[in-house]
């Protein structure tokens, strides 16, 4: 057996799967969060917006498709726990290289099966996301919170997951079309697959990049990336961010629409318990046409402070009005708080990189400032 253990000792019992290697001395309390979409455990496990976190999945079956390795988001994992109601082995795919749970024991996942996944959901939306540990005896867990490495807060013993997440040196990806730089904070590679099929060529810089080895390369637009954590924890990125804004069209994405917004002088705010799953109902303001978006975040940006910013919010969830979007009134910068390229979820925001692709177009004839 093992066990989930929260602070305030709400104890979560289930089974052990993946990589429990760690000693009890190496544990450590995590971010606990949930995601609600129906499938996709293989993408939401190597997205690195998951870095430093123990991720929750509310579909009771998980690993019923096995694991196929050109499906992930990432070449890495920086999840720190799986939890989940039933496991399965994954036979019932033809064409599964591996399991769930084998990419889990290669990769250092703690994963726990056999859970009420239902019950501690609810729990979470009671009290909001709370950091919890995974630890193979009760005891254990009480022992960790008895004493003074429970007060610290979650992810600060180390640099912020983004920066231990991105690239260590940038790269090139082929391709015919103007250059886009992509700012990585975590990025993803399906919006990377977005980019290459509208024909771009694409230059990945890391998140401590700054605007002056980005511009040397004469890109045509940037993309600033999705990633883990808290965005004001990542003050060189801001100023990389602050640094572009008048000189190339931008796309945000996530964590990166948050970064647009601080280094225009906005403000960001932590959720209760976050947007995380592939249904989150998304209105854009002007057309009024509504659609169905994938999210995962846990921060979001503060409205009023955009005031004098020069960003107009553009897209509203419809579940708690938060902003989902922006774009700028002066430069060709636009962004979305929720995932176009939409893995896992739904596909049919996939028009925000097309959109991205005429401000780059239009910015080349000079047509691109409004």
């Amino acid at each position: 057996m093992a066990y989930l253990v929260f602070k305030d000792g709400k104890t979560f019992e289930g089974e052990e799967f993946g990589d429990w290697t760690k000693s009890p001395v190496q544990t450590e309390e995590r971010e606990v969060v949930f995601n609600t979409s129906m499938s996709g455990y293989q993408e939401m496990v190597t997205d690195l917006s998951y870095a430093g976190q123990i991720l929750v999945l509310t579909q009771p079956l998980i690993g019923n498709y096995g694991w196929h390795h050109e499906e992930n988001e990432a070449a890495k994992t920086r999840l720190q726990g799986l939890v989940v109601r039933e496991l399965s082995e994954g036979e019932g795919s033809l064409h599964c290289e591996d399991s769930l749970e084998d990419y889990c024991r290669q990769h250092g996942v703690q994963g726990l099966k056999g859970v009420d996944t239902r019950a501690l959901t609810r729990y979470l939306r009671q009290f909001g996301t709370l950091p919890g540990v995974l630890v193979q005896t009760e005891e254990a867990g009480r022992e960790y919170w008895a004493n003074s490495r429970g007060q610290a807060k979650i992810g600060r013993e180390n640099e912020p997951w983004a920066y231990r997440s991105t690239v260590r040196e940038a790269y090139e990806i082929p391709g015919l079309g103007p250059l886009i730089a992509v700012l990585d904070f975590g990025v993803k590679r399906n919006i990377i697959r977005n980019l290459q099929e509208r024909g771009l060529r694409i230059m990945v810089f890391p998140a401590r990049s700054t605007a002056e080895e980005i511009l040397k390369n004469r890109p045509s637009g940037a993309v600033i990336s999705n990633g883990p954590g808290d965005p004001e924890e990542l003050p060189e990125g801001i100023a990389t961010v602050r640094q572009l804004y008048d000189k190339l069209p931008i796309l945000g994405i996530c964590l990166g629409h948050q970064l647009l917004a601080l280094a225009a002088g906005g403000k960001t705010y932590k959720l209760p318990y976050g947007h995380r799953g592939g249904n989150h109902p998304v209105i854009d303001i002007r057309s009024g046409k509504a659609t169905m978006t994938s999210q995962n975040h846990g921060y979001a940006v503060q409205e009023a402070s955009l005031e004098g910013t020069g960003f107009e919010v553009t897209l509203r969830n419809l579940n708690d009005g938060t902003v989902e979007g922006m774009e700028h009134r002066i430069y060709p910068i636009l962004s979305v708080q929720f995932h176009p390229e939409g893995a896992p979820g739904p596909e049919e925001n996939a028009e925000v990189f097309d959109r991205f692709k005429e401000l780059i177009l239009k910015n080349s004839t000079g047509k691109g400032r409004r």
